[in-house]
């Protein structure tokens, strides 16, 4: 996986730098995986904007991602590597020995051709899917379950990944891409390698036109705006406006949020790095 940088032919192109898409295999989706997507426009039933900022982009078909990984003992041949537009990373086509088809996060390194498997019976290999109570101790993970059967939930995004640490009775201790270790039950699963897509973080639009592509509208800072719209807003002149702060007045830069009530707090070995 690579990245284009343009000449600065035009004044969007000046700092535009995106994927090479060199890793794509397929440009068509698979037909039977597919279903249609609508857009709210940040609108509610009622038509009334509820979340601003949101609207307009192009029409995207949802991809059905298999997150739950539960064809245990059937192998698995990769089809295709595709992308994937309601996400950063990319996916792969998988062609199941009983014929049937699945999409699933795309690891990072996984081939075309290449043969994977779930389940107890499957090795630790980029692209298979194990519990943690079988996965070995220092291995890189991604989509990894919070409860067992739910489905992946953690480390899906381009180029995360977590690291089992130790086991501990019936949890297992996972270094988050956060910084924060956490309890898991050995009962969830997880599957081998970082996710596809890594340069993802190191892409630049170049151009307000391209976030509009993806649905974002511009956004208007708080101090832009009147003491009636935001707590920042209003002053004489280009005033900072005071303490930064949430449009319902919640203080942002390093005030905590988390519910100090929230049950998976028990988990937490080791909070995230500041």
């Amino acid at each position: 996986m690579a990245l284009r940088k343009f000449k600065p032919t035009t004044p969007g192109q000046r700092n535009k730098v995106i994927s090479a898409f060199d890793d794509i295999t397929a440009s068509a989706p698979e037909k039977s995986l597919v279903v249609g997507k609508k857009k709210s426009g940040g609108r509610n039933k009622s038509g009334k904007m509820t979340m601003r900022y949101l609207g307009g982009g192009h029409k995207r078909r949802y991809r059905l991602i298999d997150f739950k990984r539960e064809k245990d003992g059937i192998p698995a041949t990769v089809n295709s590597i595709e992308y994937d537009p309601n996400r950063s990373a990319r996916i792969a086509l998988l062609f199941y020995a009983d014929g049937e088809k699945r999409y699933i996060i795309a690891p990072n390194g996984l081939k075309v051709g290449q043969t994977i498997m779930s389940g107890e019976k499957a090795t630790p290999d980029i692209g298979n899917t194990l519990f943690l109570s079988d996965v070995p101790l220092g291995s890189i993970i991604h989509n990894i379950e919070l409860n067992p059967g739910q489905g992946g939930k953690m480390a899906r995004s381009a180029g995360t990944y977590a690291q089992l640490m130790s086991r501990e009775g019936k949890y297992a201790i996972l270094k988050l891409p956060s910084g924060e270790s956490r309890m898991v039950l050995t009962t969830c699963r997880a599957t081998i390698g970082s996710t596809s897509n890594p340069d993802h973080m190191h892409e630049v639009s170049g151009k307000a036109g391209r976030n509009r592509w993806l649905g974002r509208r511009p956004r208007t800072r708080g101090v832009a705006m009147n003491p009636v719209d935001h707590p920042m807003g209003g002053g004489e002149g280009r005033a900072s406006g005071g303490h930064p702060r949430s449009r319902k007045g919640l203080p942002a830069k390093g005030y905590k949020t988390r519910n100090k009530k929230k049950m998976s707090s028990r988990l937490i070995v080791e909070r995230r790095k500041k």
